[in-house]
């Protein structure tokens, strides 16, 4: 299989983008990704064919922090490697942060394991959509 890899955000179809993520990890609209993506410090896009088969992006501030996010692969190409190379990209491009975090999709934290990231103690977030978020388990119940 071959694969283009790029950082650039020239020649992206933000709609393409879209579908893949409504596809591999939940809807994103294309002019929201726009933002975001521009927004990034570093970008990682992987095309089979012409068409974009994976993703990846990290917010980073390029000393204390990188936030890994967003990363996608198309169900197709899940299992090959692909997003272990995409991971393994933008830690590449973080390194020399003090600290790389990432939330993962629930059920997913083995695989973000194998990179040495740990869970932490004391993470926590704020959701505009709180209920949606404890559906998908991404916030654990709390004690008063």
């Amino acid at each position: 299989m071959t694969l283009e890899w790029t950082e650039s955000l020239d020649a992206i179809d933000w709609d393409e983008l879209s579908a893949l993520y409504k596809i591999a990890l939940g809807d994103k609209p294309a002019a929201e990704l726009a933002i975001v993506f521009a927004n990034s410090r570093y970008c990682c896009f992987v095309r089979a064919h012409g068409r974009i088969v994976g993703v990846g992006r990290a917010l980073a501030d390029g000393v204390d922090t990188s936030y890994l996010c967003d990363i996608a692969v198309l169900p197709q190409y899940q299992g090959t490697g692909l997003g272990k190379q995409i991971v393994a990209r933008l830690v590449a491009l973080s390194h020399g942060h003090k600290k790389i975090l990432l939330y993962a999709v629930p059920g997913k934290e083995p695989f973000y394991r194998r990179f040495g990231f740990r869970r932490m103690a004391t993470a926590m977030a704020l959701f505009d959509n709180e209920p949606l978020a404890r559906e998908r388990g991404y916030l654990a119940d709390e004690a008063s």
